[in-house]
């Protein structure tokens, strides 16, 4: 009985400030839900949809560069959502007297990102000029969003603001060039903007790790903590970074190569940090669930630097699927997972389903690298059909703890 008032309490803490606003529905009551209940379909829709064009089944000729454009949606279309989840739900934990985003607010901002792929699909008819009007201020909103993050006077978290700015002006600098004010190929631009987002994804994880695992410790009783220290991470982002700076202006040295399995050596050097003093939890399915999003990172920037020494091979956008359909795709399918368990009153949680959900993003990777495109897409999409059917309910329903939120 003391435990359980103790968690209420301890989940109260992050709702102190919950608006009074009136009549909030469920779906509208945090801000990962309304934006988790779009999110996966359309996940769901636009992967099976771009299966079908790669696969030669349709045609869209209402977008004149289908390489680029899917390359762009999937970062940024995708990414933008992401971002907004976590940061929503973190924000009011991480910053006491943050006032979460619930109600019309919320509803508001996810018809913005609505509207962002409406612009997408249609920008033919509707113009670019709209598209990227409706894309920019969506992550402008974000990055206003988290400007308390980046206004913190210790910067504890600043990092993750500041990467956000970084794609900000990266995807200024997209438009740009797709519009004729910049000479720079578009696809120079959103490798670059790729690596951001990695960047981004690491500085993430790094705070996931933390609650997931030590809440996961709790609930099982282990008595031990779990630390994930910047070293490790800033030392991945470093490596990161340079490969993406070396990429940009130098895409043929070979020294880039040697930075791309420096980038590769530092992701997974991060994957050490679950071994811990006094305990074992490298048999905890978060534990495989999270790190195997740093080995799809490590084996992407590994498999292109082996394909840039080797003259016989010329697969760098195949063997890029590990970092794109792989450690990014797999770190939504955790958020996804993670918050949704958490944050309706839930334990987190690990089952059959769980464990389908994390392999077949594993496997749509795999098939993806071997360039088998439609049954990548189909499976790779499967999870998102899974979450659908399984969490759904609970983004539809009040938290199970009965607690706000």
């Amino acid at each position: 009985m003391q435990e359980n008032q103790e968690e209420k309490l301890r989940a109260t803490n992050h709702y102190l400030y919950y608006p009074d606003e009136e009549n909030v529905p469920p779906y509208l009551a945090y801000g990962f839900r309304a934006i988790f209940l779009v999110f996966a379909p359309y996940v769901l829709i636009s992967m099976l949809l771009w299966g079908f064009v790669y696969s030669g089944f349709i045609s869209l000729p209402f977008i004149a560069d289908i390489l680029t454009w899917h390359v762009y949606e999937m970062l940024y279309g995708l990414v933008t959502a992401g971002t907004l989840a976590f940061l929503a739900t973190g924000l009011p934990e991480l910053f006491p007297g943050f006032v979460p985003l619930i109600g019309k607010r919320l509803r508001n901002i996810v018809i913005l990102w609505v509207l962002g792929r409406i612009s997408f699909w249609t920008m033919d008819y509707t113009s670019i000029y709209l598209a990227a009007f409706l894309n920019l201020a969506m992550l402008g909103w974000i990055i206003w969003f988290a400007k308390h993050a980046v206004l913190d006077k210790l910067q504890r978290h600043a990092s993750i603001g500041y990467a956000a700015l970084g794609l900000f002006i990266v995807e200024v600098w997209f438009f740009a060039s797709i519009l004729g004010f910049s000479d720079t190929p578009s696809m120079k631009i959103l490798y670059v903007a790729l690596g951001l987002t990695v960047v981004l994804i690491l500085l993430a994880l790094r705070r996931v790790n933390m609650e997931a695992i030590n809440e996961l410790m709790e609930d099982k009783g282990i008595d031990d903590v779990f630390l994930s220290r910047p070293p490790k991470t800033n030392l991945a982002i470093f490596a990161v970074l340079a490969f993406t700076v070396v990429e940009f202006f130098f895409p043929e040295n070979s020294a880039l190569a040697w930075l791309g399995f420096s980038a590769s050596a530092a992701i997974l050097g991060i994957t050490s940090e679950y071994k811990l003093k006094d305990e074992f939890i490298l048999n905890q399915a978060y534990v495989i669930y999270l790190g195997s999003i740093y080995v799809l990172f490590s084996l992407g920037y590994g498999f292109m630097a082996y394909d840039l020494l080797n003259p016989d091979i010329y697969n760098m956008s195949a063997y890029r699927h590990f970092i794109t359909s792989g450690g990014i795709g797999l770190s939504y399918m955790a958020v996804l997972l993670i918050i949704t368990w958490v944050h309706t009153g839930r334990k987190l949680t690990s089952n059959i389903y769980t464990h389908l959900m994390v392999s077949f993003i594993i496997i749509g990777t795999v098939l993806r690298v071997y360039e088998l495109y439609m049954y990548a897409a189909i499976v790779w999409s499967l999870p998102f059909a899974m979450y659908i059917k399984i969490f759904f309910p609970f983004l539809l329903a009040p938290r199970a703890d009965g607690i706000k939120g």
